[in-house]
């Protein structure tokens, strides 16, 4: 697995600064959107690095510390459940990506966006299929957005209780729906996504 792939190709065409960008979140019932733009020194290698669906937790929780470490710069940032109620998710989606990128403090030649859309991206953009196994910036991307998307959730956990936000992240299992069913919805749950919940 080459996960400088895609930095290499750019860089090939004049482009230096490049920074990979993801988001964690897209598919829950409740909380925010939370996307992460980082930029690390090219060709570093960061052991254990991978796309962050394919790690345990404890792996995640640990290259969390190291990618913040070792990043020239990064940026997260959120897209609230009612930005995603008003906008829908992927536009909300784009929102908080965008809101990453700036939080970077320095403008990229170019940002890769994991995935095949980007046309709600205000900054020069590539896409990259799978690019968060492709590229070593959406990589570490994809892990700062879901470490920082499932500690949120998990203090919004103890504000919310009975919904089981620190097991499910607020993704719908079958113990989410119920308790749905039972308790209502709670203040985070995204409107627009439990219309077919009866």
């Amino acid at each position: 697995m080459d996960l400088w792939e895609i930095e290499r190709g750019l860089c090939a065409e004049g482009f230096e600064l490049l920074a990979g960008v993801d988001e964690a979140g897209r598919g829950p019932l409740a909380g925010p959107v939370c996307a992460a733009a980082v930029i690390l020194p090219m060709g570093l290698e960061i052991p254990g690095l991978d796309d962050s669906k394919k790690l345990t937790e404890k792996k995640r929780e640990a290259l969390f510390d190291v990618i913040r470490e070792k990043a020239l710069h990064y940026g997260i940032a959120f897209a609230s459940h009612e930005e995603i109620d008003k906008l829908n998710i992927l536009n909300a989606t784009y929102l908080a990506m965008n809101r990453a990128i700036e939080a970077l403090g320095v403008m990229p030649d170019m940002t890769i966006i994991d995935g095949n859309r980007n046309t709600g991206i205000e900054y020069p953009s590539v896409t990259a299929v799978k690019g968060d196994s492709r590229s070593a910036n959406v990589a570490a991307a994809s892990i700062l957005a879901k470490v920082t998307r499932d500690r949120l959730m998990c203090k919004l956990a103890v504000k919310y209780p009975g919904y089981g936000f620190e097991k499910h992240k607020g993704y719908g299992t079958r113990e989410h729906y119920e308790a749905i069913r039972e308790l209502g919805p709670s203040e985070i749950h995204r409107r627009t996504f439990l219309r077919k919940i009866h």
